[in-house]
């Protein structure tokens, strides 16, 4: 089992599938493909990691797979040791991971292993922002974890927001919508340059007076 206390698999692991729902009552779930090539990867005796909460009774452990079939173009997977559907519905939403050599790079278009994108730089109108630091697989959509000076920031991996993805160069662009990044180091000097007025303010108010004016101090 190469996954940490928190659930993430290892780096050199690849993200194929996800199990949806209990199928039938004989312990088949229905699987979300992550993978163009499921007769490779989803064959009989194949081991996945399992990506699930932790405290969950399937944390740390690991699935064999006995079947593949398809039931009106849905995949549907027979597991060894989930010999029912009341097995089977504890396993919804848990996402498959198998071992691969961390040099092996996705044939698709547009689709990147976890391995390919950590640690790229995260760019913002040619600047650079932070690094991603892992990938965190939502049901309804994947998350870049960005890390930057001032924290983590989750970034929507969707095509609107990251619309280029150079491997090669080492970045990752992205064009987040008002209000998606809090601008943390501009506040700040907003903040100072607040400072700052209210301190000139408040010298300009005291010179009003002569309280404090070289022409007071000189009588």
């Amino acid at each position: 089992m190469n996954s940490v206390d928190d659930g993430t698999p290892a780096r050199n692991q690849l993200r194929v599938g996800r199990l949806t729902k209990a199928h039938g009552l004989k312990g088949a779930i229905k699987l979300e493909l992550f993978t163009d090539d499921p007769g490779r990867r989803f064959v009989p005796g194949a081991v996945f990691t399992l990506q699930v909460p932790t405290g969950t009774p399937w944390h740390g452990k690991t699935l064999e797979l006995v079947e593949l079939r398809w039931y009106n173009q849905h995949a549907v997977g027979f597991f060894k040791d989930v010999p029912d559907r009341t097995t089977a519905e504890t396993l919804a939403k848990a996402i498959l991971w198998i071992e691969s050599d961390a040099a092996e790079q996705s044939d698709e278009e547009d689709a990147w292993y976890d391995h390919q994108l950590i640690g790229l730089a995260v760019m913002r109108d040619g600047v650079k922002i932070g690094t991603i630091s892992r990938l965190e697989h939502m049901p309804a959509q994947d998350l870049l974890i960005v890390k930057t000076p001032a924290g983590d920031v989750m970034i929507p991996f969707v095509k609107a927001i990251v619309p280029a993805v150079d491997v090669k160069a080492g970045t990752v662009t992205i064009t987040p919508p008002p209000g998606l990044l809090e601008e943390l180091p501009e506040q700040a000097d907003d903040a100072a340059d607040d400072q700052a007025g209210s301190e000139v303010d408040a010298a300009a108010s005291v010179d009003e007076t002569g309280s404090d004016t070289p022409e007071a101090e000189k009588a």
